[in-house]
């Protein structure tokens, strides 16, 4: 097993039209599903209700071939759910069993598995979920794994900022990837340059950081040098989750060995065909055919840029 995501598992519902449609959800379970659907090997630790969307969920990682026996289903609590309205409302959480989830519930063989460990800071936003993520990143490191962490902090699920930045600075010593998106860091941090962002989780102890733009792509951080990847053209049909596709693309090609850049640049890619689809997953092809793909657009716009010069 290469990746292992411990956190929020849950139900979005998104409006469309005059009704609330549910679709599967939680930004780390969003990178199990989608990494294996890429063909990674994937496995998830969290905990859902003992109720019929808590099946949905545990079905749908089936079918898309994630490994579910960490998944705690518990009757004490309902699944969790985020409620998503439509342009530019903000989500409206009502949480329950995702933040439930308990340290003595963290599967310990599924740590000493996998390649890398993949959290986020929604499942860090409640206790004891808090405790839960903290101990099973710790156990991780001590067993010589990487650690990925989701900077996907929103002051709806977090209200209280000041708590959010002792806990997150606290953990990012140990954390070897953080990806914030442009939005979170301004959340977390105010109005700063996106280069400032990088340099300032740089100087808190990740080796690697991503800072995601959606169509303008992503700049990255490493070995103190920063880098633009430039994101794909992509008909946007719903945003939601293209953060999470480009980062199971991401951790797939750098666990298999590529660089970082190169890395991006496939993340990017997998993102513009995620936006193509409603919901937080969409059906992904295996990662070859996102490479003939990404290709094929390389090469229309090559030939756009080719006709341009002829007609000059």
């Amino acid at each position: 097993m290469d990746l292992l995501c411990v956190g929020e598992l849950l139900v979005d519902r998104i409006a469309i039209g005059p009704a609330y449609r549910r679709f599967f959800g939680g930004a780390p379970a969003n990178v199990a599903v989608n990494y294996s659907q890429l063909g990674g090997k994937a496995a998830i630790v969290a905990k859902v209700g003992a109720d019929s969307s808590g099946r949905f969920l545990i079905d749908e990682l089936r079918s898309h071939g994630v490994l579910s026996d960490g998944v705690v289903v518990d009757p004490r609590h309902r699944t969790s759910e985020v409620y998503v309205g439509s342009g530019e409302m903000p989500c409206c959480p009502t949480r329950d069993a995702d933040f439930h989830l308990r340290p003595n519930e963290i599967d310990v063989g599924l740590v000493g598995e996998c390649r890398i460990l993949h959290t986020s800071v929604f499942s860090l936003s409640r206790e004891p979920a808090r405790f839960a993520v903290l101990d099973a990143v710790k156990l991780a490191k001590e067993k010589g794994k990487l650690v990925s962490l989701e900077l996907n902090y929103r002051p709806e699920v977090w209200p209280d900022r000041q708590e959010a930045l002792h806990i997150v600075e606290g953990l990012l010593p140990s954390v070897d990837a953080v990806k914030p998106s442009l939005e979170d860091a301004r959340s977390l941090y105010g109005e700063l340059a996106p280069e400032e962002y990088l340099h300032r989780f740089a100087g808190l102890g990740p080796p690697l950081v991503v800072l995601t733009m959606g169509a303008q792509g992503c700049l990255l951080r490493h070995e103190g040098r920063v880098t633009k990847v430039p994101g794909y053209a992509a008909k946007a049909v719903d945003t939601i989750g293209a953060g999470d596709a480009f980062w199971a693309g991401f951790l797939l090609r750098w666990l298999g060995g590529r660089t970082p850049v190169e890395a991006a640049g496939f993340g990017n890619a997998v993102a513009a065909l995620k936006v193509a689809t409603v919901g937080a997953i969409a059906p992904l092809p295996p990662a070859d055919m996102v490479d003939a793909e990404l290709q094929s657009r390389l090469r229309e716009k090559e030939g756009v840029l080719d006709g341009a010069d002829a007609d000059e």
